[in-house]
């Protein structure tokens, strides 16, 4: 039996996972710059632990992303010309957003950073941050290696 492999049909599945590498990209670009969000809030909480009035900030990136991806349609069209117009799948992805709590109280100033939580978070953030670099990092290898095709 002999197979005869249409070259246009692998080119396709090439250009596909080009663009699926891609996306990821910009997704884990997207998470990065959230996390370097996240961690200068969590250094302006604790540089203000001590200031009259401060209300703690907090970075939310990961439920709106999660959001985001849930409401997206399953159905995606494929392109074959950077002019057709997208069907499904929009590639804009959701920015963090910064929240002030304004509902509670840690000391008698009005200011309500926890020193222990926001250390905690900073270490969090810190490891979240390590792992999204290394995904990014394996994502430009595996986008190396569609661009050379070495094995």
């Amino acid at each position: 039996m002999i197979f005869i492999i249409n070259q246009n049909e692998s080119k396709k599945y090439d250009d596909r996972k080009g663009e699926i590498i891609l996306n990821n990209i910009s997704l884990l670009q997207s998470a990065l710059g959230a996390a370097s969000l996240r961690q200068q809030a969590i250094s302006n909480n604790i540089a203000n632990a001590e200031t009259p009035g401060y209300k703690a900030k907090k970075v939310v990136f990961e439920d709106i992303l999660r959001q985001h991806l849930t409401n997206q349609s399953n159905f995606v069209g494929i392109r074959t010309n950077a002019k057709h117009v997208v069907i499904g799948n929009s590639e804009d992805i959701p920015l963090p957003m910064i929240i002030e709590n304004q509902q509670t109280t840690m000391q008698n100033n009005g200011n309500n950073v926890d020193i222990d939580q926001e250390m905690t978070q900073m270490g969090k953030n810190a490891l979240w941050y390590d792992t999204l670099s290394q995904q990014v990092n394996s994502e430009f290898q595996q986008l190396s290696i569609a661009i050379t095709g070495r094995r």
